[in-house]
């Protein structure tokens, strides 16, 4: 074990940690996120009873004649305080929420994703990732980890976050250095990954919500921001991993446990993965190459099921469209599999009781959504989306900000909003309906201005206090060292911020807009209004 007589981490804080402890006591200031959205609902029926008696209207830059086009070429503000807008809500209300685009996904999604987690693949799937690793590579493989975790983001947090303090506590490092890396990867690579997860279905439907403001046929499915994802899975990696060795653990220097909690300096904290473990592991894979077989037969041959009946394409099919099924399949299978061999499942009850287990969980979600879905219903039939989409088009075409360097304000906007907003689905269904046919309107498709989102909204979650897991995070951190506050942990977690925004932005301009490549399957890069 390496020496631990060096001071502790330090506790002062320097200008810019100054300005974010302030952003942390005004986003403290806003309501909760339930009532933020009724709040805003509210707004919306106030807005456009105003807007509605104000004759508000703009040019619609949509072909005359197309679906949605008024016979006047006007986009018209519409009030919902006269009588045709109070029972509109009336009799909508439920048909709001229940069809609110993410929320079957999401439901369905976590049904599989209860099974594996309740099963304990997921958790050992990630210690044997991080645990298996040489030595000297062990930084790369808990970033590495981290990204592919959000595929079941709590497991990161709740598993892998503190874990890393521990293996780099065991190594003679700094355990606070193993923290940073982890949440790095789980929480700053946040739209980094491998595999498909919750998040896209949910944020695939907000975009397409947004989306048909300007096209009302238009679809964008789970799958939209794939590719980029996956490229930016091994960047975010590179990234993380290098300002983890050259930048933060430097600054930290030899660990000192003087301030730290008795209980968690246990030197046997990191345990392989027993004997039952890996066995559910291993046939966890064969479940897993189950699954993939399976998928196979269904779209690769020329008769595959869930290629499109009338083309014949696999990337514009029913397999991508209801990938949110395969979701399914995948963790049920594979958690199943796990579990049994494992002993952590024996019968169907189990499965049951991890389903419902993940259900219960998301009672605040659907809380959200109920309200959310009022609120993206609203600003739909008002029109006002439309008309401020318009206008903010209007704008940057007048001042020649259509280019795709206006996505590197984009993103920084984004990131900005994201500190007093953390949740990325709750700040996405906000901004969506202004930005996605704001951008649709100068040429870009949304599956490209999703992607730029993504990249703001993941960059800013390891800074601010706003990010629901945050004071997790914070209360893990101080049992290394009771005096570590808020503006010690912002300032651990900066230098990500600045390289993954900085190199993410680039990576991202390149891969789209100089190489020429899609962010998704069948995603365009641009849009034709």
């Amino acid at each position: 074990m390496a020496s631990k007589q060096s001071p502790s981490v330090p506790t002062k804080r320097n200008a810019f940690t100054r300005f974010l402890d302030g952003v942390e006591w005004l986003g403290n200031l806003l309501p909760h996120p339930v009532t933020l959205f009724a709040l805003l609902a509210i707004g919306i029926v106030l807005l456009s009873g105003l807007m509605g008696y104000l004759g508000v209207a703009v040019e619609d830059p949509r072909p005359a004649g197309g679906k949605g086009v008024a016979e006047d070429g006007m986009i018209r503000a519409v009030s919902l305080m006269d009588g045709d807008g109070v029972r509109r809500i009336f009799t909508n209300l439920v048909g709001n929420f229940t069809g609110f685009a993410p929320l079957g996904v999401v439901l369905v999604a976590m049904l599989g994703v209860g099974v594996a987690e309740k099963s304990g693949l997921l958790s050992a799937a990630v210690r044997n990732m991080v645990l298996g690793a040489p030595r000297h590579l062990v930084t790369v493989a808990i970033v590495f980890a981290g990204i592919v975790s959000n595929t079941a983001s709590e497991v990161g947090y709740v598993v892998l976050i503190p874990l890393a303090a521990a293996i780099f506590y065991a190594l003679g490092r700094h355990p606070l250095a193993g923290m940073a890396a982890a949440f790095a990867g789980v929480s700053g690579g946040y739209s980094a990954n491998l595999l498909i997860g919750t998040i896209d279905p949910l944020l695939a439907g907000i975009t397409q919500e947004a989306a048909r403001l300007i096209a009302p046929d238009y679809i964008v499915v789970a799958t939209a921001n794939w590719y980029f994802m996956v490229a930016s899975t091994f960047l975010i990696t590179i990234i993380g991993s290098l300002v983890t060795i050259f930048i933060v653990e430097p600054k930290l220097g030899e660990y000192d446990s003087s301030g730290a909690d008795p209980t968690i300096l246990d030197d046997n904290m990191m345990e392989p993965l027993a004997d039952k473990e890996r066995k559910g592991l291993r046939w966890a894979g064969i479940a897993l190459l189950g699954v993939l077989a399976f998928m196979a037969l269904t779209l690769l041959p020329d008769w595959g099921v869930l290629r499109n009946p009338e083309t014949g394409d696999r990337i514009n099919s029913p397999f991508f469209k209801g990938f949110v099924v395969w979701i399914l399949i995948f963790f049920v299978a594979t958690g199943y599999a796990y579990g049994r061999a494992a002993g952590t499942m024996k019968t169907d009850r189990d499965v049951i009781d991890a389903m419902a287990a993940a259900l219960a969980s998301l009672g605040l979600y659907i809380v959200l959504v109920f309200f959310a879905a009022q609120f993206v219903a609203f600003f739909g039939w008002t029109n006002l989306g439309a008309i401020t989409a318009v206008t903010g088009a209007n704008f940057l075409q007048e001042t020649g900000m259509t280019g795709p360097a206006v996505f590197f304000v984009f993103i920084l906007m984004c990131a900005v909003i994201n500190l007093s907003l953390g949740s990325a689905s709750a700040q996405w269904a906000v901004t969506a309906p202004i930005f996605v046919p704001m951008l649709m309107l100068i040429g870009y498709s949304p599956e490209v201005i999703q992607a730029a989102y993504r990249i703001g909204d993941s960059t800013t979650n390891i800074i601010t206090p706003m990010m629901s897991y945050f004071g997790l995070i914070l209360a893990w951190a101080t049992r290394y060292d009771k005096n570590l506050g808020v503006g010690t942990l912002i300032a651990m977690m900066l230098p990500y911020t600045i390289f993954f925004m900085l190199f993410w932005s680039i990576f991202f301009y390149l891969w789209t807009f100089v190489f020429g490549i899609p962010v998704g399957p069948g995603s365009p890069t641009f849009y034709s209004p």
